[in-house]
């Protein structure tokens, strides 16, 4: 009772394009493991063991090769929703744009899930990421079959799956590819994925206000691509959640030069200047 509320109104997060207003009613959650494959106490001479001895980098390749194809599809079951994109999502995702600005990295038109639209494959769909990989000594490279390679992977998934899946997932998937000597460790949720749905009477009441301040349309999606808390208000307090996001995917996020476009804050101000003047004035969900 202490932390009942009607709604959640924050800011976190990157714009669909640096000039599109935006609105996100929750985020895509990580879950987030590693892969290992240790096969000896050392190294062992290249020359004398190599295409003896199994090498457990290019094992390793292998394995994460069969999680996804060549061009990023994923191939494990169970890793994605079931029914597709839903309904409400696709609809809300109809039309929209996807860019970084200036800077930003490259958006691959055939990576990634086919048939899905750009928007559907970050805001409506699961996706695999390899964080890191190593094996020997990059910075000092010997002449050795190296002993052991490990790799930490994330997916970024939706509330459509259910992420308590995922590891048993992947080892059916390794065991039946042939693959059951890659050991999974530290597997977990790092962040939960939370939705309200697009269509909330608050999400829209947000969009409208936003709209009547800017005077330009604003962009809803069902959740932001990257991770934030939402579940905690989404799913523990069981209030619906609206983000409104004033950063850009060009940003430079987690960086020593990360940084703000003045535009988008100024229409950030802007835009809750007008919420909180709008809350004021009744005619609230």
């Amino acid at each position: 009772d202490l932390l009942a509320a009607d709604v959640l109104i924050a800011s976190d997060g990157p714009r669909v394009e640096p000039d599109v207003p935006t609105i996100a009613t929750g985020t895509r959650g990580i879950f987030q493991f590693d892969l290992v494959l240790k096969l000896r106490p050392g190294g062992v001479h290249s020359g004398h063991w190599g295409g003896l001895t199994t090498d457990p980098a290019i094992r390793l390749s292998h394995a994460i090769g069969a999680i996804c194809d060549a061009r990023g599809k994923i191939l494990v079951r169970d890793w994605l929703p079931q029914n597709g994109v839903p309904a409400e999502v696709r609809g809300v995702l109809d039309g929209c744009p996807v860019g970084g600005g200036e800077g930003a990295a490259t958006i691959d038109a055939d990576w990634g899930e086919p048939g899905l639209t750009p928007a559907e494959k970050i805001y409506g769909w699961n996706s695999f990421i390899v964080l890191a990989m190593l094996s020997g000594k990059p910075d000092a490279p010997v002449n050795a079959v190296a002993p052991d390679a490990r790799a930490t992977c994330h997916i970024r998934y939706t509330v459509d799956t259910d992420p308590n899946t995922f590891e048993a997932a992947l080892q059916r998937h390794f065991n039946e590819q042939g693959f059951g000597d890659i050991v999974i460790e530290n597997a977990g949720v790092r962040m939960a994925a939370s939705r309200t749905p697009p269509n909330h009477p608050w999400v829209r009441w947000a969009q409208d206000s936003m709209q009547k301040t800017l005077g330009k349309r604003v962009q809803i999606i069902p959740n932001s691509s990257g991770g934030l808390p939402g579940d905690v208000f989404v799913d523990h307090l069981g209030v619906p959640l609206v983000w409104v996001p004033h950063s850009y995917n060009g940003c430079k996020q987690h960086g020593p030069d990360e940084h703000f476009l003045i535009a988008p804050a100024r229409e950030g101000i802007l835009a809750f200047t007008g919420m909180w003047w709008d809350l004021g004035q009744g005619g609230t969900p």
